[in-house]
């Protein structure tokens, strides 16, 4: 969520900047909701003053044994004024915050100014996409006879899900457990086990509700008892009128453990010195892909299911873009290490995710098709989620202050084997395994019919 004080002191700059990234903000809707909070909000509390005058000069007038009815009478009524004053800045306030959720990130001033994918810029590139003497494959048809399993996906669930078995499953498990290693041992991160199903609040907090509510699965009625939903005004108070859309007995599938890992530090301040915290977390995640149809059908690019390691960081405001730096790294590191190549493309302004003020995508080779397509995106979203949470660090001056909190992935499971399988791939049909991964499969150099 944007800085409302950003929004008053500095409309047109915002309106420009949102514009930028595809973004037509409603300003007169914004001046009109201000204008009504401003009102209620000055005859409100010249009412408070009033009552509070006046309670002062009855105590007064009691206390000298004085008749204060006529005290009294002028404001009896006051009461139900200020309640009815109360109830109508309440609403003005929910409308503004019901508008202000819609409205994505502002982007960075390094971030590359385009409409969409076709004007992001190439950053740099890794590795030399491998010369093949036989015709190559795609890894469907590389996969299907190692346990690739799509048909039997489709019957237990539908399309776009995968069954796997044998070798190739044994290989996806062996991807995640690297990667996970590898950003615990070698990059810092603490693992964590998290939910898959969470309420709205949670996704609230994260920036999926509201704009993207037909993108994810719903779980009615989850549990037999409801939970208390919260979020929080432009002053930090909680408040759960924003809530009501939703129902408390409704859950979600997460899309991803940037949901969870974010939202575990949501309403705490956390000491300056325990910054910066990086997560991670192996998780299922859950899309319905609304509006994608007839896009990357066949295979496992776009699942309805997938896996993902997820890196998280919250850190101090000052330190967010050396953290983006350092999470763009992690995850090359990961494609390095498996010796698959890849480049770091700087998304523009039209591209970039809601909640993002500057995003990297990094793209593996996949030969069969011979480009480049994305397996992680590691976004800074600088203070959008934490105003959203109220998630806040005490500063040098004792003072609470919202953090900046980063994510991306470190990597995609499903995509990497992919990149793998593709690129590994052998006239014979077998695949040899990257070094990094060999531990994992019990010293294996290949796997094959």
């Amino acid at each position: 969520m944007l800085d409302i004080q950003q929004l008053r002191n500095d409309l047109d700059n915002v309106v420009a900047r949102l514009k930028a990234r595809g973004f037509e903000f409603n300003a007169e809707e914004f001046r009109k909701l201000e204008a009504e909070r401003k009102t209620i909000q000055t005859n409100t509390e010249a009412m408070q003053a009033k009552r509070n005058a006046a309670s002062k000069q009855i105590g007064i007038a009691k206390s000298k044994g004085e008749d204060a009815s006529a005290i009294l009478a002028e404001v009896a009524g006051l009461g139900d004024e200020l309640k009815a004053a109360e109830a109508q800045l309440n609403d003005v306030q929910t409308k503004m915050q019901a508008l202000m959720l819609n409205v994505p990130n502002l982007p960075h001033e390094s971030v590359p100014q385009g409409k969409d994918e076709t004007q992001n810029v190439e950053v740099r590139r890794w590795g030399t996409p491998r010369t093949f003497d036989f015709e190559v494959k795609d890894h469907a048809d590389v996969g299907a006879p190692l346990g690739l399993d799509f048909d039997t996906g489709a019957k237990l669930s539908g399309a776009r899900f995968t069954f796997m078995k044998g070798q190739i499953a044994r290989l996806h498990r062996a991807i995640a457990q690297f990667m996970l290693d590898t950003q615990t041992e070698r990059h810092g991160y603490t693992e964590c086990y998290t939910p898959y199903m969470v309420n709205a609040e949670t996704l609230l907090g994260t920036g999926q509700l509201p704009k993207f509510e037909a993108d994810l699965f719903k779980i009615k009625d989850a549990l037999s008892d409801g939970i208390d939903l919260q979020m929080y005004r432009e002053d930090g108070t909680p408040t759960s009128n924003i809530i009501t859309m939703y129902d408390a007995k409704t859950f979600y599938l997460i899309p991803t453990s940037e949901v969870t890992l974010t939202n575990s530090i949501r309403g705490e301040i956390v000491p300056l010195e325990a910054l910066p915290i990086k997560l991670t977390a192996h998780t299922p995640c859950f899309r319905s892909e609304a509006g994608s149809y007839g896009k990357d059908t066949k295979g496992m690019i776009r699942q309805h299911q997938f896996d993902k390691v997820e890196m998280v960081q919250v850190v101090h405001p000052e330190k967010s873009y050396e953290a983006l730096e350092e999470m763009v790294g992690h995850a090359e590191h990961i494609l390095k290490l498996l010796e698959l190549p890849y480049r770091v493309v700087s998304l523009c302004t039209g591209d970039m995710g809601f909640g993002a003020a500057k995003t990297y995508d990094l793209e593996v080779w996949l030969p069969a098709q011979n480009t480049y397509r994305e397996i992680s995106s590691v976004s800074n979203c600088e203070a959008f989620q934490s105003r959203r949470m109220q998630a806040r660090f005490r500063n040098a001056q004792g003072k609470p202050e919202l953090v900046h909190t980063l994510n991306g992935s470190g990597l995609a499971v499903g995509r990497t084997l992919v990149a793998v399988l593709e690129n590994n791939q052998q006239a014979d049909g077998s695949v040899t395994i990257p070094k990094a991964l060999q531990p994992y499969m019990g010293g294996k150099t290949a796997i094959a019919i």
